[in-house]
């Protein structure tokens, strides 16, 4: 690939936060939003760290942003140059998200002459707690210079202040910062150090919640003043005394330099690239945002956890509460299952190892197994509101299903471990939880089914599929076919306990020849929903009952353009139109259930019915399209997931709470779409096979895939496939490393 930036070369303000976004660089330990360094918290810059959450009041429980160690502001003759305040003569900021490098280049008109700012940033991929900075100002006339620079630890927040105490200390050219939380008293430390090799005055200034170095100097005409930084940050999730952790790291790469620093970082990101970029040739603007989607689900991998997951906005701020939601399983997995197998498992460990809390959400609710929180934050928390929308016309909250009745999230759980284990051969995951974990996702379905009497059949009621705008239904033939999915393999692990004595240590007591006798029949009598004299599957019991209108006409039954489409009022709900793929998204994941024409009529049914009011609605349309050998229809569904963060245009604001961020579900989607889709790629009988339906126009794709302890190297073209294997590898490692 040629291109490897993004960049904007001009100023708006209305796009600051859709930059912020743009820009993001991360590490899966700490995301960065593309802010300029000048940014205070009104302009929404954050330090968003992964894992580590607080609750103020009667507020959502949200992740933390960290004090910023990279706020910088210049004085220029005693005056202030920094933006929005002052507006600038040129200004670019760029993304090289190759090597996950943000820069900008700032040029500003004072009353003796010129100003010019660059600065270059990254959160490092080499060392997950460090980030680096480096500032230069350089003016053409002999400028009194002052830079301020330091830690920021007025934090934006969505539902804080979530420190109640930020205590600074100051050492000669060294900041540490010990940041307090509100609900657990746990700490959250970043310590930051600069070098410059101009001469120059420096001092300290204090402001409340911000520590700043004044460094004064009179510049050369022309000549740069530099200054470089480096900062860590540590928490008590992470070790016993973060202060000093952070004090020491900061020590130890001031030493090493930003040099080397950026050198280790860049190094990381090659390895990364080498099994995960994916090349088109034909066409670049597509292979370009693709590309950029797949940095985006790199930068916020766990690489640092063994069982650790991705948040629905990634690590791009407090959106969503920085929950982990049916996302990752069911759209982002593929692509560490394919490209980076250690992050994969260790995404799924965090499903395993929050078993007890699935359990603990299904016994409140009456029923046994495990129950997964739609919206999980540590230890399995369903942080999910039971009023998720507030109504725009009284202002009060509306009360939401999302938490009771999206019960499909299980089978998400059980379908990713599955696919993991078929996909990389590793079978010891079952042995570590993976097993029960299936098993009692099995007994929550087989306890949350009722018999009507006298009917024969077992139907799951009350339920909410994919398609969110249609809540408390009956028999979502997209839950019932992935609950029986779950059934099925729940059965295959219980038979297998029986000739594999470590997975039967593995599912402790559980009465194996009861429960296998239970959900084979639980299987068979569970309703399955199957198409019609039209060949379309009806999406719920009812559906095909409601009114059938289009999209644009819900639409103009908007009185307000914020209220919400479905609930118990909603535009929506009493019409066909739908949120996002539904029934499309079961044929997607079940192929084998249909034929190519039964999916082409149901692809045709649903998408001119659906709003498409989520970013992961696009993608399944786009693998269905190309399933169906019609990779032009695909077209245009994978490029609106690839582009989703690239060109932005979704909804940031729902009133004066922002819900933007970045969308790693449709970066995932995208990725499903170019190899599931485009290249055709499935597994049978334990074998790579491509089934190729490359869009017009495109010539070739390249690209690795990790499976049954093989890495493989392959080349996609119109008229063939070349698959060669590159050897064995071992689930370990960071980095690219196997």
């Amino acid at each position: 690939m040629k291109n490897w930036i993004i960049k904007e070369e001009w100023f708006n303000n209305q796009e600051i936060t859709a930059n912020e976004n743009r820009f993001l660089c991360g590490n899966g330990y700490l995301g960065i939003r593309g802010a300029l360094e000048e940014f205070q918290k009104e302009k929404l810059p954050a330090v968003n760290l992964s894992g580590i959450y607080d609750r103020v009041g009667d507020g959502w429980r949200e992740p933390l942003n960290a004090p910023n160690p990279l706020y910088t502001r210049m004085k220029v003759d005693g005056e202030y140059y920094f933006l929005p305040e002052k507006e600038p003569v040129s200004h670019t900021q760029e993304l090289d998200f190759k090597h996950g490098l943000v820069r900008r280049h700032t040029t500003f008109h004072t009353k003796r002459g010129s100003v010019t700012v660059e600065s270059e940033h990254f959160a490092s991929m080499a060392d997950c707690h460090l980030i680096g900075m480096r500032y230069i100002v350089m003016a053409d006339f002999h400028a009194d210079l002052e830079i301020q620079t330091g830690i920021d630890g007025d934090v934006w927040d969505i539902h804080g202040p979530h420190y109640d105490d930020v205590r600074f200390e100051q050492k000669d050219k060294r900041i540490l910062v010990d940041a307090i939380t509100h609900e657990k008293k746990e700490h959250v430390c970043v310590a930051e150090q600069y070098r410059t090799q101009a001469p120059h005055e420096h001092k300290t200034k204090e402001e409340e919640r911000r520590s700043l170095h004044r460094i004064c100097v009179v510049t050369d005409i022309n000549k740069p003043v530099v200054i470089e930084k480096m900062a860590a940050v540590y928490t008590t999730n992470d070790c016993e005394n973060p202060q000093s952790a952070s004090e020491e790291l900061v020590a130890e790469s001031m030493e090493l330099g930003y040099e080397k620093q950026r050198k280790r970082h860049i190094d990381c990101w090659e390895k990364l690239w080498s099994t995960s970029k994916v090349e088109i040739e034909g066409d670049e603007e597509a292979e370009k945002e693709l590309n950029y989607s797949l940095y985006h689900l790199l930068s916020i991998a766990p690489y640092h956890a063994e069982s650790q997951s991705i948040p629905a906005r990634g690590l791009s701020g407090q959106t969503y509460k920085g929950a982990v939601f049916w996302d990752t399983e069911m759209f982002m997995l593929d692509f560490f299952i394919n490209t980076q197998p250690k992050v994969a498992r260790t995404l799924l460990k965090y499903r395993i190892d929050t078993l007890a809390g699935a359990e603990q959400k299904a016994k409140s609710y009456g029923y046994s197994g495990a129950f997964y929180a739609w919206e999980s934050q540590e230890g399995g928390y369903d942080a999910c509101s039971d009023y998720n929308v507030t109504d725009v016309f009284t202002n009060r909250p509306m009360r939401t299903y999302f938490k009771d009745k999206q019960i499909h999230i299980s089978g998400a759980v059980v379908y990713g471990l599955i696919h993991y284990v078929n996909s990389t051969g590793d079978t010891s995951i079952l042995y570590e939880g993976g097993a029960k974990t299936i098993l009692s996702c099995a007994m929550f379905y087989d306890s949350r089914m009722i018999e009507r009497v006298h009917s024969g059949v077992y139907e799951l009621c009350d339920v909410i599929g994919p398609d969110e705008y249609h809540e408390r239904v009956n028999n979502n033939s997209y839950t019932n076919r992935l609950a029986g999915f779950v059934l099925t393999e729940a059965v295959r692990i219980l038979s297998q306990s029986r000739e594999d004595e470590k997975l039967a240590e593995a599912l402790g007591e559980a009465d194996c020849e009861y429960w296998e006798k239970r959900f084979k029949e639980d299987t068979e009598k569970l309703v399955q929903k199957k198409p019609g004299t039209n060949g379309v599957i009806e999406q719920f019991d009812g559906y095909f009952q409601l009114e059938d209108t289009t999209v644009d006409t819900v639409r103009s039954r908007l009185l307000n353009e914020k209220e919400y489409w479905g609930g118990a009022y909603g535009v929506a709900s009493d019409t066909q139109i739908i949120k996002q793929a539904d029934v499309v998204t079961q044929l997607v994941m079940f192929p084998e259930d249909f034929s190519r024409k039964i999916a082409w009529d149901n692809w045709n049914y649903y998408e001119p019915r659906t709003e498409h009011g989520s970013s992961l609605s696009a993608c399944m349309y786009g693998i269905l399209a190309c399933d169906c050998e019609n990779p032009d229809a695909a077209y245009p569904f994978f490029r609106k997931s690839a582009a989703a963060d690239l060109k932005g245009g979704g909804k940031e604001w729902a009133g004066n709470v922002y819900i933007g961020g970045t969308h790693p579900a449709a970066a995932g989607g995208a990725y499903m779409t170019a190899i599931k889709g485009f290249a055709g790629i499935t597994m049978e009988d334990g074998q790579i096979k491509a089934h190729p339906h490359l869009p017009d126009g495109w010539e070739k794709m390249r690209f690795s895939i990790f499976y049954q302890g093989e890495r493989y190297e392959i080349c996609v073209t119109a008229n063939g496939t070349e698959i060669k294997s590159m050897g064995h590898y071992k689930i370990s490692g960071h980095c690219g490393d196997f």
